[in-house]
């Protein structure tokens, strides 16, 4: 397991729509395990292939959040949106390639969605709560989308500025 660097934005990498995984091979295997590792370590609830600088359709998350639960990791490739629920909700979204940085963001309540497990089967699921705000959130990482583009203009402008200073920094150091 390799722990991979995670990119900040503004990156164009996390800016492109990423290609779907034909099929699940040794590579993508390690590919998950490292992004897995990767997100526990940062410390995160998901991580997309994009964020560290793979263009391909796929992404890890895990969002069982009591200390003594045991850890849930999911590895979804390919992933699509089946269904989504009518009532919406909010959550103070954050992101691990704009570290530090929070704001509201609605999208569906629920969600259920179909992808290609790590056994090369085909999976559905329904997901809430923070699941389903985790695997929207990731989802449209594969589509090209950060969480800042559901903001206003101004709000994205601030936060694409601080990232652009903490790299500076990050830089320099």
């Amino acid at each position: 397991m390799t722990m991979r660097t995670i990119l900040i934005h503004p990156d164009p990498r996390l800016k492109k729509v990423t290609a779907p995984v034909a099929r699940v091979t040794p590579e993508i295997e390690a590919l998950a395990a490292d992004m897995l590792a990767t997100m526990y370590e940062a410390p995160g609830i998901g991580l997309a292939a994009p964020q560290v600088g793979v263009l391909q359709r796929i992404f890890v998350m895990d969002a069982t959040r009591e200390p003594e639960a045991e850890p849930t990791p999911m590895v979804l490739i390919n992933p699509e949106i089946e269904w989504t629920s009518e009532e919406v909700n909010s959550y103070d979204e954050g992101c691990l390639s704009i570290p530090d940085q929070y704001a509201d963001v609605t999208r569906p309540a629920e969600v259920r969605m179909r992808w290609l497990g790590l056994d090369g089967k085909t999976h559905s699921q329904e997901f809430d709560g923070l699941w389903a705000t985790c695997a929207q959130h990731e989802l449209d990482h594969l589509n090209g989308i950060l969480f800042i583009d559901h903001l206003s203009a101004i709000k994205r402008q601030m936060i694409t500025r601080k990232m652009v200073k903490l790299k500076r920094e990050k830089a320099r150091a």
